[in-house]
């Protein structure tokens, strides 16, 4: 016999509970001074109205950057250093962290977030200014991985050049493409949703990459380049 509304209901919760219990474990993976930082760093997210990773997306960022060995990466949106604390801690310990931001005051409190969290000053490379005006004067190929989480109407942008800065095997992550359920969503949607959807068919149509979409945070798509 087929459940019904009752099971679906069920089904439901514990998936909500399932990724709740997620969240929280992954939460438990920094040492003490990393909560501290990125409690602080979440909180001046929170006050400047700017999202911040999940603890989930954080741990899932650790977790490739150590995969791949990460010695240079790319990070588009510095925010108040959430994702970069999670980033530089996966990276290897003479790792570079060059994180881009049109707004030099949020990149001071990723800056203060980093040394509290206990990494050198010359782990990390901020520039301020935008991302299209920034990325074409960085090295073609020079880069083990790019996490990009800016705009979102530019994400097809940032593909084009992620795909120029990633070395052979880099890895390129784009977070946020759920966009809180609406890429999903029938009902009209405004220009950045659409252009999430093309970025997703692109990344999907590669034959460049291998491509996987993570059901962590508000959804990070993630992607392999081949090699030659």
């Amino acid at each position: 016999m087929r459940g019904g509304r009752g099971q679906e209901r069920a089904i439901t919760g514990n998936r909500q509970s399932s990724w709740a219990f997620a969240d929280a474990y992954d939460a438990e993976l920094v040492d003490d001074a990393e909560i501290a930082a990125l409690r602080w760093a979440r909180e001046r997210a929170r006050q400047a109205g700017v999202r911040a990773v999940s603890a989930g997306t954080g741990a899932t960022l650790r977790l490739l950057a150590a995969t791949t060995g990460a010695k240079a990466v790319a990070e588009i949106g510095t925010g108040t250093g959430v994702s970069g604390i999670h980033l530089l801690a996966g990276m290897r310990p003479d790792g570079v962290l060059t994180t881009v931001d049109v707004e030099p005051e949020q990149q001071q409190f990723a800056r203060q977030a980093f040394r509290a969290a206990g990494f050198a000053g010359n782990r990390a490379r901020f520039i301020p200014g935008s991302a299209l005006d920034v990325l074409p004067r960085l090295a073609d190929g020079g880069y083990d991985m790019v996490f990009c989480d800016g705009d979102r109407n530019e994400c097809l942008a940032y593909f084009d050049e992620a795909l120029r800065l990633l070395r052979d095997g880099g890895l390129v992550c784009f977070e946020g493409v759920f966009a809180n359920g609406r890429t999903v969503d029938s009902a009209p949607q405004p220009s950045e949703v659409l252009k999430l959807r093309e970025l997703l068919r692109t990344v999907r149509e590669s034959t460049q990459l291998v491509p996987s979409l993570l059901p962590v945070g508000d959804g990070l798509l993630c992607a392999v380049k081949r090699g030659r």
